[in-house]
Formats: C-alpha cells, structure tokens, sequence
C-alpha cells in the first residue's frame, strides 16, 4: 500500500517543483572566496597571451643564419653605394665590419634597407613575400612551344626540364635565389635551353651527355667575380642546344625601307633671290 503524505504543518509552505525545503546541503554553503586551487592569476595562462609563438624562421626579416656569400652580397651593395656617394667612407667602414658579423638575414638586411641594390648582385632575402616559399623540385614539359621564368620568380632547389621541339628560357637576373645552387636535369631532344645569367652565376655542364647539339656558356665578366651562386645542369640532349649568357642589350630600332628612301631624297633647292 501506498504511504500517504502528511499535511503540512502549521507556518508550512509548499516548496515550489524541483526545489527542497530544507535548504543547501551539507558541504554547499556558499563560500567567501575561491576554493582552494582557484587562486586568481597573476598574468594569463602560457598560449593565452597574444603572439606567444615565435615567429617562422623562414619569414622574409626572420632569423635565418646567414652564409659568407650572403655577407659578401651586402658588402658589395654597401661598396657601390659608396662609390655613388650615398654613404661616407667612415659609414662603409661600419657598415661593412657589421656585415662581416654578421649572423642572419635580418642584420644582413637592416644595414642596406635604405640603399639600392648593385646592378648585377643577386637578391639577398630568402623570399619574396610573406608565405612566398620556393620548392623543393619544378618540372617543366615543352613540346613544341615556349616557355619562360623571368623577373622575379623563387628558384627552387631541383628542376626537371623534358624538351621535345620547344624552347625554355630561365632568366636569373632578378630571381629570388634561396639556395647555394640549383640542380637541372635536363632531357632535350631538338629543344632550346636558355639561362640568363648576371656576374656571380656559374654553370656547370660537365654531366651532360651530348650528341649532335651545342652548348655554350657565355661569361663575359672573368674569374675575378666571386662565386654566388651556381647552376648544375645534366641529363642529356640529343639534337638540342643550351646557352647560358648574360643579358642582351637593348637593339635599336631598324629603320624601314620608307625611312631610309625619304632621309635620302634629295632637299628642294631654294629659288633665287627675287625669283619665282
């Protein structure tokens, strides 16, 4: 049998649903302060703070180490602007015996940020624009047409390059150049390599296996320049051609048949004084 539930007693009130009568349980009065353990902070929790990770070594300005060609690059950017009047003989002197120890890029760049590059000189930053990162390997397949990489494209470490009849050019004047050196392999049939190359660029075709082609390597400037960088190209190349050489100066304009007719027509003679 069911119990039955006593009335309420005199000063009684009927607690609403849900809720006891009795009050908080044993243990549940509220507390004056912080249990123990919640001791407000000081500071907020480590990786709450705004940029609490460091920065990637590999952004442009980053803290990559820096190698002896690189310092060589900025001193010689530091020389030109010397030579032009830009900075005095006693600014080049401090400037390039902090180049000379320094330790990373953003050094590097912190002594030539107000000057310009030296006509020539290879890119000293690591990449050209924030998350810009070059590759590992590009492959490149021409068949019968053409290609080319010119002004400032990120260098990779490897490329694959397949010619059948096309042609490809790689211009390294204005590149951004990321590694000691860059590894071709090259397979071309009666395709045209070209690589434009500034002073500081060796190539290195010592690995090719040719048949009835042409290669050439055209480095005006001499053994003097020191060596910044380094292209070596290999494969093989049936009955295709590789030049390697520095940029062509601008042609002048050829004049046209009309033009060279009218500048030798001969002047109209003037009429004498007084005739008609």
């Amino acid at each position: 049998m069911a119990d039955k539930a006593s009335p309420p007693g005199p000063g009684d009130e009927l607690a609403p649903r849900g809720e006891s009568r009795d009050g908080p349980a044993p243990g549940d009065e509220p507390r004056d302060g912080p249990a123990p353990g919640d001791e407000p902070r000081d500071g907020p929790a480590p990786g709450d703070e705004p940029g609490g990770e460091l920065a990637p070594r590999d952004e442009p300005g980053g803290e990559l180490r820096a190698s002896h060609d690189d310092r060589d690059r900025a001193v010689e950017v530091l020389r030109v602007a010397a030579g032009d009047g830009r900075i005095s003989a006693e600014e080049l002197d401090e400037r390039v015996g902090a180049a000379l120890t320094a330790r990373t890029y953003g050094e590097l760049a912190a002594l030539i940020s107000d000057l310009p590059a030296a006509p020539g000189s290879l890119p000293l930053t690591p990449g050209s624009a924030p998350g810009a990162k070059p590759k590992d390997l590009v492959r490149i397949e021409c068949n019968t047409g053409t290609a080319s990489r010119d002004g400032p494209w990120l260098v990779p470490r490897r490329m694959e390059v397949r010619l059948a009849m096309g042609s490809l050019t790689l211009d390294f004047t204005e590149a951004v150049i990321s590694w000691p050196s860059l590894e071709i392999d090259a397979d071309i049939q009666t395709g045209t390599l070209t690589l434009v190359i500034a002073p500081g660029i060796l190539v290195s075709t010592d690995d090719m296996a040719i048949s009835i082609s042409t290669v050439k390597v055209d480095a005006p400037w001499g053994p003097d320049v020191p060596v910044r960088f380094r292209i070596d190209v290999s494969g093989r190349v049936s009955t295709g051609t590789i030049i390697a050489r520095p940029p062509r100066l601008p042609r002048r304009r050829r004049r046209s048949f009309w033009q060279w007719l009218l500048r030798r027509r001969p002047a109209p003679r003037a009429l004498p004084p007084g005739g008609r």
